[in-house]
């Protein structure tokens, strides 16, 4: 198991530490004369996940220029707009906001510029904001986004595993039960997982996952961006023990890698597969059926398939 902390964001400033202080983001966020005003729409601003340096210049310049902020909670991202010198108005928008609120949004921003942000990172991404940008589109208001910091994107290029495909799965449910059953829905998909928690429940979570998936490699990335960035490398169950009596700070995101490929199966096995298979579907149906259960190219089954159906011996 190994421990990484990143020397670059020492003594950077972090939420905590800067919300009054101003830089580069506050010539950025005020209105300039090269500035042109914003066009009506909504407007999908990312926001840093710990560093308020990650603040792009662009996302500065929409906070300061549009006519409403929709955020998650006013008091945070009132320290972002101190931040950046802009005072905006605000409505709250999370995830107990009715269709009324929506409404008033939506109506809004069909006639001037509204934002949308969460407390951290990119909006929908595991917080609330879909259904204003599904009944928003539905009502023919553009839509911008803003590009910028998304923890679950971070983590992944922390954690050394393969991210050619890869599945955010949010929060795991907090109770046992919901919790195994979510875990087994995905056990087989081949992709690295990426997940959300909290440190109380960090090593609960990670005992059930080695449980439920085997003892994969993982990732377990905290507090990025920030002073005390960490990412903790090793087996399910090593994190799992790691965290059980020492539950961590921060923000916490788990990168856990695909299964492992399943062995070949051999030709007795593939031809008693096929042949359960085709007793009670059709030829097509259950290709499919054995090339998923096995992990046998599709071409190969097929082909056995034919020579089964139509009794051509080896």
């Amino acid at each position: 198991m190994q421990t990484f902390q990143s020397p670059e964001t020492a003594g950077e400033p972090d939420e905590t530490e800067s919300a009054g202080k101003t830089g580069e983001a506050e010539s950025a966020g005020k209105t300039g004369n090269a500035i042109p005003p914003l066009s009506p729409g909504l407007y999908i601003v990312a926001t840093p996940i710990g560093n308020l340096g990650d603040l792009s210049p662009r996302a500065a310049r929409v906070l300061a220029g549009v006519s409403l902020i929709a955020a998650e909670d006013s008091r945070v991202t009132a320290k972002l707009l101190h931040h950046i010198g802009a005072r905006v108005p605000m409505l709250a928008y999370h995830d107990h906001s009715d269709e009324r609120v929506r409404q008033t949004l939506v109506a809004r921003a069909l006639q001037a510029p509204v934002a949308l942000v969460s407390d951290a990172g990119t909006p929908l991404i595991s917080d609330p904001g879909y259904k204003l940008v599904r009944d928003a589109r539905a009502a023919g208001v553009n839509i911008v986004t803003i590009p910028g910091p998304c923890a679950a994107v971070a983590a992944l290029t922390l954690a050394g595993l393969p991210t050619d495909r890869f599945l955010f799965a949010g929060f795991l449910p907090a109770k046992a039960a919901a919790r195994a059953t979510a875990i087994a829905e995905l056990a087989a998909i081949r992709a690295t997982l990426v997940l959300y928690e909290s440190g109380p429940r960090l090593g609960a979570s990670l005992a059930a996952l080695a449980t439920g998936l085997g003892d994969r490699p993982a990732a377990v990335a905290r507090e990025i961006s920030k002073r005390f960035e960490e990412t903790v490398t090793g087996s399910l169950s090593e994190l799992a023990a790691r965290y059980a009596e020492a539950p961590p700070r921060g923000e916490i995101v788990i990168t856990i890698a695909p299964p492992a490929p399943p062995a070949a199966a051999d030709g007795a096995t593939l031809d008693a597969a096929l042949a359960m298979a085709m007793a009670g579907a059709s030829l097509k149906s259950a290709v499919a059926e054995v090339t998923a259960a096995l992990g046998l190219p599709r071409a190969a089954v097929y082909a056995r398939a034919l020579e089964l159906r139509d009794g051509v011996a080896d």
